[in-house]
């Protein structure tokens, strides 16, 4: 017979931690997104005095202004690394330092980001700035995201908290006490089940490591993504279905046909009253797997239960 042993529990069904934004510079805020926004590379996040604030991805915020040659560091080469992204590449042996190549492409980029006309038309237009990017023009995320909350308001001064953003995918986190959690592990195959009961298969993608204490317990964080989305909802009540064991093609009695010998071990009791010893294996729904000599398909044990 097939020994499965699965457990159920509930989680909760949302898009993951949520990361506050906050804008920089001077300005006032004009357009903010929408709750459930997609967020990600090149477009326009928010506006400030009406001039959109762009969404690069890397992990260094632009904290100076880049508008000359010989500046050196990370944030350099993330703002190389966004405009090539972009289709605005440049050329540097030293990526990481800038030059005369990724200020004309810092040029190219602003100059079609702001509708500015090329060429001989631009150079007629003295009072433009030469090429430069200030760290109120972008905001630096680590990736795609969503829009989950806006805490801001249009005329609020940009510096400051203005909205906060999660991860785009779908993911159920479940409270685990860390004995439970110990059992299981990233890259387990789970099923979520939805409240309407449709169901999806996913994944454990995380098993937390820091301890809180619940309503009742000690609890860890164990994150569940799903294969594939459970479109009619971004955030609901779930339950988690988990197979902690699975023993195929096993031989298995009920629990209450073991008996125990006063030598030590296990056996069962046939139905002549003799008994046969038996190792015991794997324990699941009532049931556990034996094996030992005389141990043999169909054989007819005496049994509590």
């Amino acid at each position: 017979m097939d020994l499965i042993d699965e457990r159920t529990v509930s989680g909760t069904l949302g898009f993951g931690p949520a990361r506050v934004v906050k804008g920089a510079g001077d300005g006032v805020l004009t357009t903010l997104p929408a709750v459930g926004t997609k967020v990600r590379r090149g477009t326009a996040l928010y506006r400030v005095d009406d001039k959109p604030v762009t969404v690069f991805y890397g992990a260094t915020p632009l904290f100076r202004t880049v508008d000359k040659i010989g500046l050196h560091g990370r944030d350099v080469l993330e703002i190389r690394r966004n405009l090539s992204a972009l289709g605005y590449s440049s050329r540097s042996t030293d990526r990481d330092v800038s030059d005369d190549s990724l200020l004309d492409a810092i040029e190219r980029w602003e100059r079609d980001r702001d509708h500015v006309p090329s060429g001989a038309q631009r150079a007629t237009l003295s009072d433009l700035p030469g090429p430069s990017l200030t760290p109120g023009e972008v905001v630096v995320l680590a990736g795609p995201g969503r829009v989950s909350d806006v805490t801001a308001q249009a005329g609020d001064p940009v510096a400051g908290p203005l909205l906060s953003i999660t991860s785009t995918a779908a993911v159920v986190s479940v409270p685990m006490s860390p004995a439970d959690a110990a059992t299981v592990h990233s890259g387990m195959a789970v099923t979520v089940i939805a409240p309407d009961g449709a169901s999806s298969p996913a994944k454990i993608t995380a098993v937390g490591r820091a301890v809180t204490e619940g309503d009742e317990s000690a609890k860890l964080s164990v994150t569940v993504t799903p294969d594939k989305p459970l479109s009619a909802y971004d955030a609901a009540p779930v339950q988690v279905r988990i197979t902690t064991l699975s023993r195929k093609g096993v031989l298995a009695v009920p629990v209450g046909a073991l008996v125990a010998l006063a030598e030590g071990g296990y056996a069962v009791q046939r139905t002549d009253g003799s008994l046969v010893a038996a190792t015991t294996g794997s324990f699941a729904g009532g049931m556990v797997q034996v094996s030992g000599p005389g141990i043999t398909d169909g054989l007819p044990v005496v049994t509590t239960s």
